[in-house]
């Protein structure tokens, strides 16, 4: 701890009072903050990792089928035929607010179901490998949206910690510190005064006696 510069007034001891009832009021808001933050973030990256399972177990199982597919027909013929499927998907990218962070929100736009391999151009494999790979767009958009959140969560997380660090021990004890300095040298001052009046007095009361 340091004691602040300041001098040993009355008027310091006031704004000192002041400042260390703002910084014990600053720091439960970044308390209460950061124990949002923490369980936000704890809630986020449990749902990432079921999205992330989810993701996977789905790509998986679309190359499983572009596999099969390839063998049935070949790839320079499933290639050819994958050029007369034209799909237009989106994504729709936003935000929501948390505490003052921007999270992003993903929405992905499956376009209506088109032309589907043709029979004699690939097999029934082709067909179930490119509804394979649809199915796992919206999954790679929502996990795409909890991994840049949690990102963000944790790195607000870290600047709220260090924050709470610095005012509770910081800021908060070097105030105390300096308050019960300035707090003492106000009461040494009142004792001497105190001495040198009873001392004028008793000399005054001893020239009148006399």
């Amino acid at each position: 701890m340091a004691l602040l510069s300041v001098a040993p007034t009355k008027s310091t001891l006031l704004a000192l009072r002041r400042q260390l009832a703002f910084a014990q009021e600053g720091y439960d808001l970044l308390e209460q903050k950061r124990q949002i933050l923490v369980l936000e973030l704890l809630r986020r990256l449990d749902r990432a990792r079921a999205a992330e399972r989810d993701a996977h177990e789905a790509l998986r199982g679309a190359f499983a089928a572009l596999r099969e597919a390839s063998l049935d027909a070949g790839a320079p013929a499933l290639d050819r035929a994958a050029l007369a499927v034209r799909p237009d998907h989106g994504v729709d990218l936003s935000q929501e607010r948390l505490l003052g962070l921007r999270l992003p929100r993903v929405a992905v736009r499956l376009s209506p179901p088109g032309p589907r391999f043709g029979l004699g151009a690939a097999s029934a494999n082709a067909d179930a490998a490119r509804q394979g790979f649809v199915v796992v767009l919206p999954l790679l958009g929502a996990l795409a949206e909890l991994e840049t959140a949690v990102l963000r969560l944790a790195r607000e997380l870290r600047r709220t910690q260090r924050r709470c660090n610095a005012l509770a021990k910081v800021l908060i004890p070097n105030c105390q510190e300096t308050i019960r300095y300035v707090s003492g040298a106000l009461e040494e001052r009142e004792r001497e005064s105190f001495v040198i009046l009873k001392m004028i007095r008793d000399r005054l009361a001893g020239t009148g006696g006399g």
